[in-house]
């Protein structure tokens, strides 16, 4: 070989090398300016066709100036009653805000509880405060201190959105932190190597930098849209995908290494062997999240292609930053390991010999048995509710805005604070009322009046449109408040010329979790069928496709079920968030295929070889230490999750991280291999695997396996 077309091979790595550098350099920041452009605005996050949604869009007609309202509570000391003196002082009291920055309105006036023990007002703040919320609800407490011998508590969503900021704070540093510290754990733990964990970090960083440059200024110019949610799983999303893509490329070229030894060819070979599954694993979570884009939830549809964008980017950091510092570093990448012959081949894997030699035995009793076990499992995610989170539940510590608005539905009616927003034709106005004050369950129904706030008197009217508060009962997240909603849009709905729409926080509600219903009816069969094109193009089978997504679609529902018994006994969750299973199953579904991917492509690869039984047995021992660690690394970074104290996302990470160790332990590395071997060559078809006599053994027991023992 010329020394120019040498020089010309190492030339290529040396400029990747730096181009990234460059990258992670001036895109890396982009990880913590995010926040810059996301909202945790809820209202923006609704079904776009629901009823709700054109309520809420109805309704700012209605309101001089938007507003988010903060609900003051004062409770008197020592469980007395309140004072006139003091409903006189807490009316002065919160008016004194009016006109101050963040103040959208004149307060209401203080009203007392029924029981006489409590009194609320109601303060409206300008939307869109961001991060001078905390600032302007200080001073709203503040104010509301003056009023003596009471305890002062702030409810309602403003309360809640500042306490919504406060908890994804600690994505920026803490999540990823935490994220990154267990990645590199593990990799220093299992591969007893220093600089190839550093190595696999430093790609994941820079595969999240630019892919976190890529959706801010997607972002910044409205073609996507990112909440605190999004921004959390994407850092999770790239770092756990990087660092898989990674390892099994990093096994694969130590392989290579030890049976080429030159370092240039060992990579060429790595590249080419494992390319294929990567892009085809990452094929099936970039196209199962964009499948998402058919969702009618607004936060369904942003993960969908935000997602999409870091998978990208994680598949480009590995399959050219990796390889480029490979191939100058060479052996020196796994230091202090050397890689030796046991790297090449299917012996020194103790524990994947063993487990080897098990199917080999009785692989139908493998298969049977573990399949019983999932189904088992399986049977208990029908008890796993999705009918959306309590307001008590949002947040897994005691939030301040959870305390305020049990305070307050002690006092008043439970949907004092959030109540349903009727909108109404104005000639129609007595006719509604007098239904909603029929309806069961509606507390009372006042309209809003002139002053832009509900109250006695003439009913503002705009564009020929009225707009009446009902507070219900119940409380505003209940399922009772929700049959309420209801009833009430039946008996409005059935007031002639009326065209009477009702919305609100209840409405909203319940809604989404139609609309959520609807989107796993839609979603599910699209992300199925997707993943099963992909595995069909791949595997030049349609047998072991079907068998694989059937595989992973039980591990999702054995999941479920699990989750189900450990939210409820061991969480105290009543319930899960609407959305929280169509996450679920899109991150299960595509990153399990993505482990099925890695083991049947080595498979399918040795069987051509050695025969479809010990093309099996081969591929699981060679690539079960890597796919195991990969698994073990995606379950760890999925739970970093839970540092985030919502419930919305401790589910999913509790779901995630469960989910990927049972597939990558049970199904994968059991009842996969174990049905195809039982199935035998057939499971091929139609391609000329499943034909007899293809491969030096197709199917032949009489011989030393790769499970290393002899017949």
């Amino acid at each position: 070989m010329s020394i120019a077309p040498r020089w010309a091979r190492w030339i290529v790595p040396l400029v990747l090398l730096l181009v990234w550098v460059g990258i992670g350099a001036a895109l890396g920041p982009y990880a913590g300016k995010l926040r810059e452009v996301a909202t945790n605005d809820q209202a923006a996050f609704l079904p776009r066709s629901a009823e709700s949604t054109k309520v809420l869009e109805a309704r700012k007609s209605f309101e001089g100036a938007q507003s988010v309202p903060a609900v003051v509570v004062w409770t008197a000391q020592g469980a007395a009653r309140v004072s006139a003196g003091q409903q006189e002082a807490a009316t002065r009291a919160v008016g004194e805000l009016t006109g101050r920055p963040g103040i959208t309105g004149p307060p209401s006036p203080a009203a007392v509880s029924v029981d006489g023990l409590a009194i609320q007002a109601v303060v409206p703040l300008a939307p869109g405060l961001g991060e001078e919320l905390p600032a302007v609800l200080d001073e709203v407490r503040q104010a509301a201190q003056e009023v003596p011998g009471t305890s002062v508590r702030i409810a309602g969503p403003a309360a809640g959105q500042a306490d919504l900021s406060d908890a994804f704070a600690g994505i920026d540093g803490l999540l990823v932190g935490v994220a990154l510290g267990a990645v590199l754990l593990i990799l220093l733990l299992v591969y007893r190597s220093v600089l190839l964990p550093l190595l696999i970090i430093i790609s994941a960083v820079f595969a999240l930098g630019l892919a976190c440059a890529v959706v801010y200024a997607l972002a910044d110019r409205g073609v996507v849209r990112v909440d605190g949610q999004v921004q959390g799983i994407l850092s999770i999303l790239v770092i756990g995908a990087a660092t898989d893509y990674a390892l099994l490329l990093a096994a694969r070229f130590r392989e290579e290494l030890v049976v080429r030894g030159d370092r240039l060819e060992a990579v060429a070979a790595a590249g080419r062997r494992s390319a294929g599954a990567i892009t085809a694993s990452a094929a099936t979570v970039a196209l199962g999240l964009l499948a998402l884009l058919v969702s009618d939830l607004t936060n369904n549809r942003a993960l969908g292609p935000v997602g999409a964008i870091g998978i990208v980017c994680a598949v480009l950091s590995s399959l050219t930053f990796l390889p480029a510092v490979l191939v100058l570093l060479g052996r020196a990448a796994y230091w202090p390991a050397v890689p030796g012959a046991a790297d090449a081949s299917a012996g020194g894997r103790g524990v994947w010999r063993r487990v080897a030699g098990l199917l080999d035995r009785s692989p139908r009793r493998v298969w049977m048995s573990t399949a019983l076990l999932l189904v088992v499992l399986a049977g208990f995610s029908a008890s796993l509710p999705s009918k959306g989170v309590p307001l008590d539940e949002i947040f897994v510590n005691d939030a301040p805005s959870v305390g305020a608005q049990q305070t307050l539905a002690r006092h008043f009616p439970g949907g004092s604070g959030n109540p349903a927003v009727i909108i109404t034709d104005a000639g129609r106005v007595a006719e509604v009322r007098s239904a909603a004050e029929d309806t069961e369950g509606v507390a009372a129904v006042v309209p809003v009046t002139a002053s832009g706030r509900p109250g006695s008197g003439a009913p503002l009217v705009v564009d020929g449109r009225v707009r009446l508060d009902a507070t219900l009962e119940a409380a505003a997240d209940s399922d009772a408040a929700k049959e309420t909603v209801q009833a009430l849009r039946e008996r409005v709905h059935g007031v002639p010329g009326a065209d009477a729409l009702v919305g609100g926080y209840t409405a909203q509600q319940f809604d989404t979790q139609q609309t959520s219903a609807r989107d796993r009816a839609v979603i599910v069969p699209v992300v199925l069928g997707i993943i099963l094109l992909i595995l069909v193009a791949l595997l030049r089978s349609l047998l072991v496709p079907v068998l694989l997504v059937a595989t992973v679609a039980l591990n999702f529902l054995a999941t479920l079920g699990v989750s189900a018994l450990v939210f409820e006994h061991l969480l105290g969750f009543s319930g899960t968030d609407a959305s929280v299973p169509l996450y679920g199953f899109v991150f299960l579904v595509a990153l399990g295929v993505d482990y099925n991917i890695f083991l049947m492509s080595r498979v399918r690869e040795e069987s051509f070889a050695l025969g479809t039984r010990e093309g099996v047995l081969r591929g699981l021992v060679t690539t079960g230490g890597v796919i195991t660690s990969a698994g073990v690394v995606l379950a760890a970074t999925f739970a970093a999750l839970m540092v985030i104290p919502l419930a919305f996302l401790v589910q999913i990470a509790f779901i995630v991280a469960f989910g990927v160790l049972l597939d990558t332990l049970v199904v994968r590395s059991l009842l996969v291999p174990a049905l195809v071997i039982d199935i035998g060559p057939r499971v091929w078809w139609p391609s000329t695997l499943s034909r007899p006599g293809t491969g030096s053994c197709a199917g032949g027991r009489g011989r030393r396996s790769a499970a290393g023992s002899r017949r």
